[in-house]
């Protein structure tokens, strides 16, 4: 069966502020070393198995030049703009009706743009076994990452240990972000995976499932897909995504459906969630620092500084981290990265939008 991919590049990536603006966010950010954006690295990484036509962008209307400059590769019309944010489910749902305007029925691999994965192998590998479990009656798929210490900025999904559908096994049920404790009960059982996200399921079969359990949603979807390809469908986009409730696609579908299974991801994982990441993916030096741009360190341990030409100096810090711009400085203790988004809560307040 035909595979295609919808990568979902819309959000802002405040907590990568203030590298990440809404003129340029996270996604369209170099933040490995090899010199490539995170969504360029998401494309890359599914190529060897979705060809080039089949892969969509779903994004904010304002990143549409950005997408093209960044993804040149990537067919002008698969790049889908919607008018407004209106979370995960409306979004997949308008990647869902492009892909059925295309083919009769085909597998959709869904996955955010702003992770990083270490080993690309294994993850085709597992992207694959997903796919051979989808295309199996109308099962829903979704991978899972193995937990290897007591997360409580993930959601978990417990699994049935003893229902399996090829590699993958029977979801039991999605969980929220835990507390500590929970958490470490969680880890304890290992029968909970991480939500990373990333689905896999025929068109049909999501399709069908949004028209039973998010039959509004489904309407305004099959309106838009009936103006595809016509002159309408610019105006029709318009009108009926921001009539859709704001809604994700674990609530709207995936807590609610039937035949939802889970894949063990072990890849290399990471969501590339806040500046925190950097110690994850990057090196760090001696001192335990991550270290960019024009620095100097003197008694400096467990810090991550992020400059441009500006020289940095540092003295006598520990668990800090410093990000310098051309306009903006950010100067945050490690643990206090969840703050970041006050600032900005701040600086909208105050209408100082130029530094948003």
């Amino acid at each position: 069966m035909k595979i295609t991919a919808l990568i979902m590049a819309g959000g802002r990536g405040e907590r990568f502020w203030p590298k990440s603006r809404r003129s340029l966010p996270k996604q369209f950010l170099e933040i490995t070393d090899d010199g490539k954006t995170m969504i360029q690295l998401t494309v890359e990484r599914i190529s060897p198995l979705v060809d080039m036509k089949d892969i969509f962008i779903a994004t904010n209307k304002d990143y549409k030049k950005l997408v093209l400059k960044q993804l040149p590769e990537i067919p002008e019309e698969n790049i889908l703009c919607e008018p407004v944010g209106r979370n995960t489910a409306p979004c997949i749902g308008l990647g869902a009706m492009h892909i059925s305007s295309k083919y009769e029925d085909a597998l959709m691999l869904v996955l955010p743009s702003d992770h990083q994965i270490k080993f690309n192998k294994m993850y085709l590998t597992a992207l694959n076994d997903a796919c051979q479990v989808a295309e199996k009656g109308e099962n829903l798929v979704t991978i899972g990452i193995m937990p290897d210490y007591p997360e409580t900025g993930y959601g978990y999904i417990k699994f049935n240990t003893h229902d399996m559908e090829g590699r993958a096994y029977k979801v039991e049920r999605f969980v929220e972000k835990p507390s500590l404790e929970v958490a470490k009960e969680y880890l304890a059982t290992e029968e909970y995976l991480w939500n990373s996200g990333m689905f896999i399921w025929k068109v049909s079969s999501i399709l069908k499932n949004m028209e039973k359990l998010m039959p509004e949603t489904y309407a305004g979807l099959t309106r838009i897909k009936s103006a595809i390809g016509t002159e309408n469908q610019e105006i029709t986009l318009e009108q009926e995504f921001v009539k859709m409730e704001a809604q994700s696609i674990d609530y709207g579908i995936m807590e609610k459906a039937r035949n939802i299974y889970i894949l063990p991801g072990m890849f290399g994982w990471d969501d590339v969630g806040s500046w925190l990441a950097l110690e994850r993916i990057k090196k760090t030096n001696e001192f335990g620092n991550v270290v960019d741009g024009n620095i100097i360190t003197v008694d400096t341990q467990n810090c991550i500084i992020q400059g441009t030409k500006k020289l940095i100096a540092t003295v006598g810090m520990k668990d800090m981290i410093v990000v310098d711009t051309e306009d903006a400085m950010l100067i945050c203790a490690k643990d206090s990265t969840g703050s970041i988004k006050k600032v900005l809560e701040n600086l909208k307040i105050c209408n100082r939008d130029e530094y948003l």
